[in-house]
């Protein structure tokens, strides 16, 4: 089994350690699940509540959330709806001892990895749990990568924005030149700009980009 741990020659803005919250009331499955959990290496963090889980989980940092179904005074399936409300995208494992049909499919709906009946296999729990961290180690790399690129798009002036909407659009730099009343030249050294700010090597690489960004492709001028 390949757990997403971060590679150390990376950036220092890659993925830290990931981490394992487990959210149940039953005391002696907490700290069952901490063992089996600590066997194969991962960091794990048990709470007998939601409301305690939501005060120390980590935003920026790749976990799955392991959580009871039925919990003292309040439901984890409605938990799982106000996780989504407040923004926190964790992935969820559900267990249970008294699950059914009908909570399993509104849970898998919701998102939820997976819905474990207890008692469940060891095997089960920890393929569950890494299925859920792969996902949510892609999801944090993908916010990153788009939070650079807008980044490096904030760094075009005015006119290179402009430049890059009729490079995406398939227009040549004497074309582009037409459109902006400028000289082929100076449009030679804008989109040169946009290629080294935006780290592309092609136009298909800025297409793409652009795509990731949202922006359209500017076929004339306004």
């Amino acid at each position: 089994m390949t757990w997403p741990h971060p590679n150390p020659a990376q950036s220092p803005h890659a993925p830290k350690e990931p981490v394992v919250y487990v959210v149940d009331d039953d005391v002696s499955m907490r700290q069952a699940l901490d063992g089996l959990l600590r066997s194969v290496g991962l960091q794990v963090q048990t709470f007998d509540t939601a409301r305690d889980f939501l005060a120390s989980a980590q935003r920026d940092v790749p976990g799955c959330l392991v959580l009871d179904v039925r919990l003292r005074g309040e439901s984890g399936l409605t938990f799982q709806e106000q996780m989504e409300k407040n923004g926190l995208r964790i992935p969820v494992v559900f267990m249970t001892g008294h699950g059914d049909i009908a909570m399993s499919v509104k849970a898998m709906k919701a998102g939820a990895v997976d819905f474990l009946a207890k008692p469940f296999r060891d095997q089960d729990m920890l393929d569950a749990v890494a299925s859920a961290l792969t996902r949510d180690s892609a999801r944090l790399a993908a916010e990153h990568a788009g939070a650079v690129l807008r980044r490096a798009y904030d760094t075009l002036t005015g006119r290179e924005r402009e430049v890059l909407g009729f490079v995406i659009a398939g227009l040549m730099n004497k074309q582009i030149a037409g459109q902006l009343n400028l000289s082929e030249v100076t449009v030679k050294v804008h989109r040169g700009q946009v290629m080294r700010k935006l780290a592309a090597r092609s136009v298909a690489d800025l297409v793409r980009i652009a795509e990731a960004l949202g922006i359209e492709p500017v076929h004339r001028s306004h």
